[in-house]
């Protein structure tokens, strides 16, 4: 088990099951800062939107599983958009730093502007203007701890503001990765949006839940095609609240070299919920593209998150 050892990696493993149930059962309540959902990875936003496990020199993934850091180069910048609804655009940005030789380090940030929207009385006159946005800052450190497993915890501030309304929250992420690069093989748990609110929007002091997920991924790749195939289970602390099928994303990479990519995705539960009069629409459905020039990085995906509108999500990275 290399530098763990076998009894240290038993109990980073137990402490991370502990505190992700933990976090299952504190969950009370109304449900805010939705968000930290919206795909900001190309690449796993191709792959159905809650991909977890794919092992790639992609800065853009310290936003689903930052125990993937550890494959990143040094000094990486990676900026993303997604046109998410009408006027509504999630802009991130991050930066990932090796440290030593098993350390990496990333700080990112990210905003959802919804835009400008008319401010009315009760009788439904304009009264003038006003503007929303919700911000996640995030710093993410990942260690290296053994030959094949990776650890990462994320501390995020986060923040919305609407109008005259604000609030502030503090969450964590959890995560751990198992990457087999003889056999092509990539398994994760991660637990994201641990933590609680600070203050609250209402007047009336009440508190929302940060969106807690807890999503299992695997991952494989095939020695004799140039195929990967990825299976995330996502959201498994809320088994009552849909049925079982819908907590599977499948995914599929066709690898034509080594710097180019092309993905495609399937979320279950997003078919269902976006079906529209008995009609998908292809809710559901991903696609996107990737390639690597030297040390600049491209992806692109499309899909539906949401029943108003498609989404484009675009990364551009730079390793200086």
């Amino acid at each position: 088990m290399g530098l763990m050892g076998k009894s240290g990696m038993i109990g980073l493993t137990m402490w991370l099951g502990a505190s992700l149930c933990s976090a299952s059962w504190a969950q009370d309540g109304k449900v805010g800062y939705q968000f930290l959902h919206i795909p900001v990875s190309a690449h796993s936003a191709a792959l159905g939107g809650a991909n977890v496990s794919i092992v790639e020199d992609d800065a853009s993934m310290m936003w689903t599983n930052a125990a993937m850091l550890t494959n990143v180069s040094d000094k990486s910048l990676v900026l993303s958009y997604n046109s998410y609804i009408n006027s509504s655009n999630l802009m991130s940005a991050g930066f990932v730093k090796t440290i030593g030789e098993r350390g990496t380090w990333a700080l990112g940030a990210q905003m959802l502007n919804y835009g400008t929207m008319d401010e009315t009385d009760e009788t439904g006159n304009v009264k003038g203007t006003f503007s929303a946005k919700d911000l996640n800052f995030q710093t993410s450190y990942s260690y290296l701890l053994s030959d094949r497993w990776s650890g990462a915890i994320t501390a995020k501030v986060l923040l919305s503001n609407y109008a005259n309304y604000s609030s502030t929250a503090l969450g964590a992420d959890l995560a751990l990765n198992y990457f087999d690069e003889d056999h092509g093989f990539s398994f994760s748990v991660v637990g994201r949006n641990l933590g609680g609110q600070i203050n609250s929007l209402y007047e009336d002091g009440k508190r929302e839940s940060l969106p807690f997920d807890l999503a299992f991924g695997l991952s494989k790749d095939f020695a004799n095609a140039p195929l990967r195939v990825s299976l995330t289970a996502d959201d498994v602390t809320h088994w009552d609240d849909v049925k079982f099928i819908q907590h599977f994303v499948l995914g599929a990479d066709i690898l034509p070299s080594k710097n180019t990519w092309v993905g495609i995705g399937y979320n279950f539960r997003r078919a269902h919920e976006m079906k529209v009069a008995d009609k998908s629409h292809w809710a559901g459905f991903s696609i996107g593209a990737g390639l690597n020039v030297k040390k600049f990085k491209v992806g692109v995906a499309y899909g539906k998150y949401h029943v108003a509108s498609s989404s484009v999500v675009i990364n551009a990275g730079y390793s200086f």
